[in-house]
This record gives C-alpha cells, structure tokens and sequence, in this order.
C-alpha cells in the first residue's frame, strides 16, 4: 500500500496572507516603538501600556500561526472572506487609534520664575502625581486634569508655585491621556487626601471640560480653574463655586472667541485672564501642539503669569 504524494508548497500567496502580514508586522512595531520611543507611556496610567503589551502578544502569536500556515492557502467562502478583509480592516483601525493616543511628552523648560526654588516634594502614583508642599500638612488642594494626550508631568513646573504657595496639588494620570475616560477621577484624589478640607478642581483644554463637570455635580468643590478650556454645560447655577478662567491671546485651539462664548456658560463672578501672547502649548510643558496660534511672547514670561494667576485665585478662594 503506497502513500499518496504530499501537496506541492505554496508558491503563489494570496493577498489576504500579505494583509495579516501587514497586521502582524503593525501590531508589533507600532506599540513596541510607543513602548521602548517614548518615556511618557510608561509613566503615565497604566491602561496604555497594558493594551499595548497585549497588541505585541496578540501580534506575535498571530505571526506564529501564519508561520504555521504558510504552505497552505485555505479556501474560503465569499462571506468569510469578506469578514476576513474587515477583519484586518478593523485591526489596523485599531493600530492607528493607538498610535494616535502616543502622548505628548513632558519636555523641561526653564522653572517659572516664581518657583524656581521649590521645596516641594512630588510623589509619582500610578495614577497621579501628588505635589506636597513643605511644613504643615496642606488644607486646601487643587486635583489638576491634564489636556488630551498630554504628560501629566507636564504640568508639575507650572503648577509648582501653588504648591509653594501652601496647597496640595494632585495632577492625575487619566486612562489613555484622555480625561472623558473617567471624569469622576478627581474623587479619589480627593477620597485620599482627607486633610484638606477646601478643593477646587482644574484643567487644561479637554481636561478642563472634564473637571468643569466634575465641580458641576459635586456640590464639595469650592472652586474650579479652567486653562485654556471652558465648559460643555451652564454653571450660572451652581451656588458657592468660584471659577478662574486663563487663556492665551494667541491660542489656536482654545480660541479667544471660544473663550468669550463660555462666559455664557460660568457664574456671573467668573474671572478672566487672558495671557497676552500665549498659546495652547504653554499652559504645559510639552512642546509645540498642532493647530495651535503662534506664539508672541516667551513661554517662561507667559507661564509666570499663568502661575502668579492660579496662585491668586487660590489663595482668594
């Protein structure tokens, strides 16, 4: 009794082989790149880099299952194969919604002025970063939402003459650097630290958005700082919130007519501040952001200004 021939190998693979290629190879690199490329995700929450370790694993054992099938080229239904195309479709979507969440990085500028002698301590969390100021335990606090895709050590040195100035300051580390993900956030923050008895919430462009709803609903919030940002719905109601609103002339994003429409939407009390010649950009630091408004003025003298006005609302509220 003869055995029957093995089957030629194949020679001639077909498009979908390429496209799971394609996806594997995407799958791999990309999020290695953001992993190993930059320094901020890692340091910041930890459910980006979780979800980018799992596009590496799900990549590589997709690469051994088409090693294992290469010399076979299955047939497929129309059907299947159509869900097969979407299939990879939908992966490399996926790729690309996870390069676009790579983060903005925090990139050191000069101290602002005002707290280049910091004695500050800062303890980085998981999930936050919590800026303790020196002495007596602080008893009032400012917990910070960083804007879309932004470091939220990117907001330690402008933030730091706040806490010079006596009040603790918890910037949080969002899931995905997007702070829509989770707006309650501020509430652990804030569960944490009982000490401090009088909060106010801010934060930067969407991350302002974020805490304005956050101070909306929570009736414990005496005030609400808004950089760059405004909010979504009316505040005129909302009894007992002091608001700061600081904006750059020249912010592309942020821009000063937005900014002028929000005073609909903010208690009547609500103080303006508008940094002539500042941007986007420099309510951080992080370097230039696409869409923004070209600067006028320096970021060390635009963001002395920033601080000296966030230090005052605080220390009145």
């Amino acid at each position: 009794m003869t055995s029957s021939p093995e089957a030629p190998p194949v020679t001639h693979r077909p498009a979908l082989f390429w496209a799971s290629a394609l996806c594997v190879a995407a799958l791999v690199l990309v999020p290695l790149w953001m992993l190993l490329g930059n320094p901020a995700v890692l340091r910041g929450h930890p459910l980006l880099p979780a979800l980018l370790v799992t596009a590496v694993v799900v990549g590589v054992l997709w690469a051994v299952l088409l090693w294992r099938r290469r010399r076979t080229s299955p047939k497929r239904s129309v059907l299947r194969s159509v869900g097969a195309w979407a299939g990879r479709v939908a992966v490399l979507a996926l790729v690309a919604m996870l390069l676009w969440l790579n983060p903005f990085a925090y990139l050191p500028s000069s101290p602002v002025a005002v707290g280049s002698a910091s004695s500050a301590s800062v303890a980085e969390e998981s999930t936050a970063i919590v800026m303790t100021p020196a002495g007596a335990p602080a008893s009032r606090g400012l917990v910070f939402y960083p804007g879309a895709r932004v470091e939220a050590r990117a907001y330690t040195d402008i933030l730091r003459p706040a806490v010079d100035a006596g009040f603790l300051v918890v910037i949080l580390k969002t899931p995905l650097n997007l702070s829509l993900l989770d707006g309650n956030q501020a509430r652990g923050a804030m569960t944490a630290h009982p000490e401090v008895s009088s909060w106010a919430v801010g934060g930067h462009s969407l991350g302002g958005v974020s805490a304005s709803s956050f101070a909306l609903g929570n009736p414990d919030v005496d005030g609400l700082l808004l950089y760059a940002s405004y909010p979504l719905d009316s505040m005129r109601d909302r009894a007992g919130l002091k608001v700061m609103s600081i904006s750059g002339s020249e912010d592309g994003l942020s821009t000063p007519e937005k900014i002028d429409a929000s005073r609909q939407l903010l208690p009547l009390d609500t103080t303006f501040v508008e940094v002539q010649g500042g941007n986007h950009a420099f309510f951080g630091d992080y370097g230039p952001q696409p869409g923004d408004g070209e600067p006028t003025v320096g970021r060390d003298v635009a963001q002395e200004q920033i601080a000296a006005a966030t230090v005052s609302f605080l220390t009145q509220m």
